[in-house]
């Protein structure tokens, strides 16, 4: 079998949705991947052996080449179909450039699955004007065209069903590498330092974290707000291990996988219950709550934290629980190789 993964970006550069593929290729074996993606960078190779995984980065290596993708994508599967094993799967990941270029050769090649995987965490809003409304045409179209459709939130599902979607949704969420994570000689913490790996873009509220902790700090004149935009991936454990608390006032969330790092990671989180985030936050028993929006609502549930230990620890029991249960990567690995194998032997 040869799944072949239509993928604006890709490793070494990185985000959720490069996180999620990597995560899944590396558990999966026996199986071909092909990575067909924008290369952005002059400095990055043009082909890359990356495990079990064949990268094919096209473009001249600047900005726009996302906006060839659809096109070059297109013409690079074409020139590699006929070395690939059989059967054959497309993979769009996430409804961007990549996968606009599964979309135009399911038109070619209709007897070929095309499965579409939806994580994006803009609101509706945002999806729907973004681009001029281009991004909702395309949105449109793809997961009409789709045979199935993978999202990683039940938020997700609900909204590609009003974007028009008709075949089989699964809803199969990021996943998190457990041992990476995990840290071995947690103990709870009296400190107060909070965490925050987000990118500085308005969906994530770190406007709100700031206003809030400058609340925060007269009360606890040694309390730290760390904010890490970009951190390279095998240092985010330790970045988080270092923290007593993850905060994300998010203003939207497809799902929301650094909140499941850091529970990963043994630290108590604080969340609005937007979008995907509603699938692991119960307010009181895996994190606490906050509106949306309130700077004030914030810098009282930090403060709670900084000073109920037994309610830190009661968090941070069940976060751990959570994860391990249900968001091992090895379990979501397993859950979509099954759906790769569904949608091949239709």
């Amino acid at each position: 079998m040869t799944i072949v993964i239509f993928s604006t970006a890709y490793l070494p550069l990185l985000g959720g949705a490069e996180t999620a593929i990597k995560g899944i290729t590396d558990n999966i074996a026996g199986t071909h991947f092909i990575v067909l993606t924008a290369r952005f960078k002059k400095s990055l190779p043009a082909a890359d052996k990356m495990g079990n995984v064949t990268v094919y980065r096209l473009g001249l290596g600047s900005f726009f080449d996302k906006f060839l993708l659809p096109f070059v994508s297109f013409f690079k599967f074409i020139s590699i179909k006929k070395n690939l094993d059989k059967p054959i799967l497309f993979w769009g990941m996430m409804a961007s450039y990549g996968s606009i270029g599964a979309w135009l050769l399911k038109f070619f090649y209709p007897r070929i699955p095309f499965l579409l995987t939806i994580q994006e965490g803009d609101s509706e809003a945002h999806i729907k004007r973004s681009r001029f409304g281009l991004v909702n045409i395309f949105f449109c179209l793809l997961v009409r065209k789709a045979d199935r459709i993978q999202v990683i939130s039940s938020y997700l599902k609900d909204f590609v069903r009003k974007m028009g979607a008709k075949v089989s949704i699964d809803v199969v969420p990021n996943g998190v590498e457990l041992l990476q994570f995990k840290n071995q000689n947690a103990k709870v913490k009296n400190g107060h330092i909070i965490i925050s790996i987000s990118r500085r873009v308005y969906k994530n509220g770190l406007d709100i974290l700031e206003k809030a902790f400058e609340s925060v700090k007269k009360k606890f004149p040694d309390a730290e707000l760390r904010i890490l935009d970009k951190t390279p991936f095998d240092q985010i454990p330790q970045e988080l291990w270092r923290a007593d608390i993850f905060v994300r006032p998010s203003r939207s969330e497809g799902l929301g996988t650094a909140f499941l790092e850091a529970m990963a990671a043994g630290l108590p989180i604080i969340a609005t219950s937007v979008g995907g985030i509603k699938d692991f936050l119960v307010n009181g028993e895996t994190g606490l709550e906050v509106k949306v929006d309130d700077p004030k609502d914030l810098n009282e549930k930090i403060e709670l934290l900084f000073t109920n230990k037994a309610l830190r620890e009661k968090l941070i029991k069940n976060g751990l629980k959570l994860v391990e249960e249900k968001y091992q990567l090895s379990k979501i690995a397993r859950d979509m190789e099954k759906i790769f194998k569904e949608l091949c032997a239709s």
